[in-house]
């Protein structure tokens, strides 16, 4: 097996990512790798900027980029607090798969760690798989974390 000397973690902040969160910096700490935590705001993405003057849509988009750094800063602390090692964030805009490919091939990433929600049947079909596609599209190892109850 390949040395891993940095981990790429995504995460949507959700509760269920906990469990993804814990073996992306258990994984970082065991191989002493650079671990990055990632977040990617897809709701302002540019199928929802259609018909918004610049203006108004510049103006929400730094707004909701200041939350999402203040919620990525707050799932670090709670989640990474006694980490060891080296820690990055980084806040992407984009279609969730892209931008979690396009970092970890930016980054030099040799692992990409991301929570599974376990959808089934329509809401899978209907919603896709974030997951699904990163696993596919990846030239990289992509380790899948089940979301635990």
């Amino acid at each position: 097996m390949s040395r891993i000397n940095s981990i790429l973690y995504a995460t949507d902040f959700s509760e269920g990512a906990a469990g993804a969160a814990a073996l992306a910096r258990d994984m970082a700490e065991i191989h002493g790798a650079h671990l990055y935590l990632l977040h990617v705001i897809t709701e302002l993405d540019d199928r929802h900027r259609r018909g918004i003057p610049a203006s108004v849509m510049e103006a929400f988009v730094k707004e909701v980029k200041t939350q999402a750094m203040s919620d990525l800063h707050a799932f670090k602390n709670r989640h990474f607090k006694n980490f060891a090692g080296e820690l990055s964030t980084e806040l992407r805009l984009g279609y969730d798969a892209e931008e979690i490919l396009a970092g970890a091939s930016a980054l030099g990433a040799d692992l990409i760690v991301v929570g599974t929600r376990g959808r089934r049947g329509m809401e899978k079909l209907l919603l896709g798989s974030t997951a699904e596609r990163v696993l596919r599209q990846s030239d990289i190892p992509v380790l899948t974390v089940p979301e635990r109850d």
